[in-house]
């Protein structure tokens, strides 16, 4: 059974931690599905993957495209993602499953901390599947290094 880690954005925005998450998920041999809410802002986050530091390269692809099951990650805005991943991590809101908790090494959530409504947004999947049983552990960065503040 996979568990949730909540990333409780302060410091940075997502198009900086994203990849710094990604490395180290593909450094364990996971896929990773990127799940989104908006097929527009998964476009412009698939243009900043691609604009990052030549030695920091993401093999990644947007989904809809004929390698879809291929992708070491792929962002896609589908609750199903066609490259069978290991690691689902939620952005921007998208739907996270308790099952879904259950069926992968781990799921991300990562939200921003001076959105209200995308604050609001993590605290309601926390207590969907922590109430669940899902195992979660929500991580903050306001210290300037990623802290876990809470385990449940």
């Amino acid at each position: 059974m996979g568990e949730a880690f909540f990333y409780h954005l302060t410091r940075r925005p997502l198009e900086a931690v994203l990849p710094e998450l990604l490395d180290r998920s593909l450094a364990r041999g996971w896929r990773v599905a990127v799940r989104g809410t908006d097929p527009q802002r998964l476009d412009w986050l698939d243009q900043k993957l691609w604009l990052g530091p030549e030695d920091g390269f993401l093999p990644h692809g947007l989904s809809g495209g004929p390698h879809d099951a291929d992708q070491p990650v792929l962002l896609t805005s589908e609750r199903r993602a066609a490259n069978e991943p290991a690691c689902l991590m939620s952005i921007d809101g998208a739907e996270v499953a308790p099952e879904e908790v259950g069926a992968l090494e781990r799921v991300c959530v990562l939200f921003d901390g001076h959105d209200g409504p995308a604050l609001q947004r993590a605290r309601d999947q926390w207590r969907a599947l922590t109430g669940a049983g899902c195992k979660a552990k929500y991580w903050s960065e306001e210290s300037g290094r990623w802290e876990k503040k809470a385990e449940a």
